[in-house]
């Protein structure tokens, strides 16, 4: 009789032998940018030619669905139906990736092409979301092959454009509901809490971007004719930036400041202490919310960025008075912060300030809603005991991730639980160059995500 054992000896065989490396190289070759048009038939053919031989290959019936939103990248959906009393679990990935940045990335390294150096493995998407979702879906092949079933029924969604927001993902499920109907999503990805520490979230912090503009004029006019007659809008937008958050970054708009993180919360994250390392950038102790931890700061708290600032001539400075300046800023915000008021929130307090000359203009790019998930939830707990199982370490519980994914389609319009088990680590440079997994860790995730699967399928407990 086949044991939880030998499901994770197969998938580790599977790693060991090459394999993995193997699968995970012919999916970084794809080209699959969603952010240029002409990359839509490489969206297309990472399904055809990839996906769906793989899916298929395990059992599941699979076809592709065009996005409702025209122009934009498709989704492939699969299903394995094993029997009408069993759970269903939804699982997810997307397959498109940030923009490659050609001729960043260092010396002997191509943003297309798997470069494995020691325990890093090279790649544009390795990190996200092509490892994630190539781990997951080996640690179902894994219980397949071992058991002969999973135990339960499973569906797939591979989007073709989280990068660029998910368009069409919303209106999907909301056409869509019975269809994707699951007890649980159970999916991957972003970093865990360290390299070394396997780690759940249950939600994500939202965001929300962008533009502050200040236009007085057509036209830059000599600084030493008109200076100190003319509004220069960079000093102004510079002061109205500076009452939206103080010298370390502390937010001052009330309506930007959670209620959300309670005592529950605050014990809950102090098993999960952001710790400073050699890999990663240094962290400021001096920014960010006074009084609260690292990780209240990233998973408990909102934060505002200013992502670029340009004013006319900016890369070539002559002596005038500009004309217009423009800030592409974004708040992270978690559950706890009403959406719907964030911009309209903004726009009272310039005004208060007396800063009626910034317009505010909303990013066209669509972002995502915060969530979180109770961390005592049985989905939660299951999930967390199959991973100690496993590796013999209590994994990481975080509230919610730091950064942003379309986890709000499966929480509020499929309205499922949703557990992610991430397969990176903080320092993979997602969405920079040099991007990369590492083999250990992804070794530990593959074993970690085929003792999960087996457990949910075990009916004989």
């Amino acid at each position: 009789m086949s044991t939880r054992a030998d499901a994770i000896e197969n998938v580790t065989r599977y790693f060991d032998d090459g394999r993995f490396l193997g699968e995970l190289g012919q999916m970084v070759e794809r080209q699959t940018e969603s952010q240029k048009p002409e990359s839509i038939d490489a969206l297309y053919g990472y399904l055809n030619d990839l996906m769906i031989p793989m899916l298929g290959n395990m059992g599941f019936k699979t076809r592709i669905i065009e996005n409702p939103k025209p122009g934009f990248g498709p989704f492939l959906f699969a299903e394995r139906h094993e029997g009408a009393d069993l759970p269903t679990i939804l699982t997810y990935g997307h397959g498109d990736v940030i923009r490659a940045q050609h001729g960043e990335w260092r010396d002997g390294l191509d943003p297309f092409k798997l470069v494995v150096e020691g325990d890093k493995v090279y790649g544009r998407g390795t990190a996200d979301n092509k490892a994630q979702h190539c781990i997951n879906l080996a640690g179902l092949r894994a219980v397949i092959e071992t058991r002969g079933s999973l135990g339960f029924n499973c569906k797939v969604i591979l989007e073709m454009g989280e990068e660029t927001g998910s368009p069409g993902l919303a209106e999907l499920f909301t056409a869509h509901r019975d269809l994707f109907a699951a007890d649980v999503l159970i999916a991957s990805d972003g970093p865990r809490l360290n390299a070394k520490r396997p780690t759940m979230f249950m939600g994500s912090r939202g965001a929300i971007n962008f533009a502050l503009s200040v236009k007085y004029r057509e036209g830059g006019h000599h600084s030493g004719n008109w200076g100190g007659l003319l509004k220069d809008p960079t000093i102004v937008l510079s002061h109205a930036i500076a009452s939206i958050v103080d010298h370390r970054g502390q937010i001052k708009i009330p309506e930007w400041r959670p209620d959300s993180l309670t005592d529950e919360i605050k014990e809950a994250l102090k098993d999960c202490a952001i710790t400073p390392s050699d890999s990663g950038p240094q962290i400021a102790p001096d920014w960010g919310e006074e009084g609260l931890t690292f990780s209240e700061k990233v998973y408990g708290w909102n934060s505002f960025a200013v992502l670029a600032m340009k004013t006319e001539n900016a890369s070539k400075p002559v002596n005038a008075i500009a004309p217009e300046t423009v800030a592409h800023c974004q708040l992270r915000y978690v559950v706890g912060t009403d959406p719907d008021d964030i911009l309209p929130a903004l726009r009272r307090h310039l005004d208060q300030h007396g800063f009626q000359d910034v317009d505010i203009m909303p990013a066209d790019k669509g972002f995502f809603r915060a969530t979180r998930l109770d961390p005592t939830h049985p989905w939660v707990l299951r999930v967390k005991e199959s991973i100690t199982k496993t590796t013999g370490e209590k994994p990481a519980v975080l509230p919610n991730l730091g950064g942003s994914l379309p986890n709000d389609t499966f929480a509020y319009i499929l309205e499922m639980p949703t557990v992610w088990v991430p397969h990176s680590y903080p320092a993979c440079s997602q969405h920079a160059p040099n991007e990369h997994i590492l083999q250990s860790l992804s070794r530990q995730a593959l074993q970690m995500m085929a003792g999960v699967f087996w457990d949910i399928g075990d009916n004989t407990k």
